[in-house]
């Protein structure tokens, strides 16, 4: 059971600052995350682990590349 989804904004020392889908941040230890987990990555916490989610990270990029491409039309 997915508990909710988290957007990897970006790491400071020790912890992964992650930003909520409702918008809010928070610090979680880089060691409790995937070893292959990097900014911009969509998490998941799964019965306890955070997982990425692969195909939310790959639509989340692609719409930040149409909104970018958007402001140079």
């Amino acid at each position: 059971m997915i508990i909710y989804m988290l957007i990897i904004d970006r790491f400071e020392g020790k912890y992964a600052v992650v930003e909520h889908e409702l918008g809010e941040h928070y610090n979680i230890l880089k060691t409790n995350l995937p070893k292959n987990a990097k900014e911009g990555d969509c998490i998941v916490l799964v019965n306890g682990i955070y997982k990425i989610d692969a195909e939310e990270t790959k639509e989340l990029r692609e719409k930040a590349i149409k909104l970018q491409d958007s402001l140079w039309e």
